[in-house]
Parts: structure tokens; C-alpha cells; sequence
């Protein structure tokens, strides 16, 4: 059965606490995990680039050099894609790189990722925490107590908490999600992964 140390807020290790195999202990498919970090890494893309063909180049309305007794190719527009300062042939255009995937399967993909950082030893439970104001330096102290190698280190919340999210805004190594947002590609983002206990059953609710 999985299970999870559990953490104060302090890093004072408690017990451990048994988490629902279905999500946290599911057989590891990378085939699966490789095809939804590939449709969300397209949904970043913005697909802005742009090439000018020939017909949006200025110039080349005039003939660069006569038809005959130059001994070269005969040329109508100096415009040309094989022209110096000519078009581009077949070059990228603006267009969207999204792809598609059932929800279901990114919700696999999700508990590929979880029972992964389980099996490693790189998730953990935080006991109750919150905050009634934005102040970053708390947020560091349980960054390090939990974190203490400071590497990337993913927050799971159970709904939406705006002084958290405030008070780990400066802290460059940790990312705070809630549990109907966090994504495959957020946990393989991550080395460290804190849930905070709250969290676990919005995460089972979303995902059996």
C-alpha cells in the first residue's frame, strides 16, 4: 500500500499516511506520460512565426538583368526564393501547434507521475497549513525545511489561496498549484513534491 511522510510546517516529521493505491501506487507508463508532455509543451507554443514569400517581399517588380548574352540563368524577379534578399520557400507561418488528449488519459498520465515521486521518496504530506497574510519569509522557512537541497519543489493545494500563491511568488524554485490544476508536466517539473493534506482528497476526487 502507498504512503506518504507526513510533515508539520516546522519539518518535524510525523507518522506516515496511507494514500489510495489507485492513484498513487498505478503501474508506471512512459509511453503514456511522453505522449501528454508532448501535448502540453505544444499548448505553450505561442505559433507566431512568420516567413515573407516572395509576393510579400518589396521590390523585384523589374527584370534584375536582360533575358539574353549575359551567360547567366535568364531571371524574371529579383525576388526569387534562390535570389539573394528573395523570399522564403516554404518557410514557417503563424499557426497553432496544439494537439489533443482524452481527458482521461492525462488524468493516467497524472497518476503515472504521482506513483512515480511515491516510489522515490520525493512526495510528501504537509499537516494543515495556510496563511493570513502574504509574507514571503515564512513561505522560504518551509521551503528549506522541506526542501532543504532547495530543488525544484511543487505545492499542492486544495483550492485556490491567494497568500500563498503571493507569499512563493519570489521564491524561484517553488511553484504553487491547486489540485484541480496541477498537471503531469508540473510534477516532472519538480524534484520534491508536498501535498498539503487538505489537497489529497480534492486529488482523489478529480482522478478515480
Amino acid at each position: 500500500m502507498a504512503s506518504a511522510k507526513l510533515y508539520t510546517k516546522d519539518g518535524t516529521v510525523g507518522a506516515d499516511i496511507a494514500l489510495n493505491d489507485a492513484i498513487f501506487n498505478v503501474v508506471n507508463n512512459m509511453r503514456l506520460v511522453h505522449q501528454v508532455v508532448k501535448v502540453l509543451m505544444s499548448a505553450r507554443r505561442q505559433g507566431n512565426h512568420e516567413t515573407k514569400t516572395r509576393r510579400f517581399v518589396s521590390g523585384g517588380g523589374i527584370k534584375p538583368f536582360k533575358q539574353k548574352g549575359t551567360g547567366r540563368a535568364r531571371q524574371g524577379s529579383s525576388r526569387e526564393p534562390h535570389m539573394r534578399g528573395g523570399g522564403v520557400a516554404f518557410g514557417p507561418h503563424k499557426r497553432s501547434h496544439r494537439e489533443h488528449a482524452p481527458v482521461s488519459v492525462k488524468r493516467h498520465a497524472l497518476r503515472c507521475a504521482l506513483s512515480d515521486r511515491v516510489r522515490n521518496d520525493q512526495l510528501c504530506i504537509l499537516d494543515g497549513f495556510s496563511m493570513d497574510a502574504p509574507q514571503t519569509k515564512p513561505m522560504a522557512d518551509l521551503f528549506m525545511a522541506l526542501s532543504p537541497e532547495g530543488r525544484k519543489t511543487l505545492l499542492v493545494t486544495a483550492k485556490n489561496e491567494p497568500n500563498i500563491v503571493t507569499s512563493a511568488r519570489n521564491l524561484e524554485r517553488l511553484t504553487v498549484r491547486t489540485a484541480s490544476d496541477v498537471n503531469v508536466l508540473d510534477v516532472l517539473d519538480a524534484r520534491r513534491v508536498i501535498i498539503i493534506q487538505d489537497a489529497i482528497g480534492a486529488l482523489e476526487d478529480r482522478l478515480t
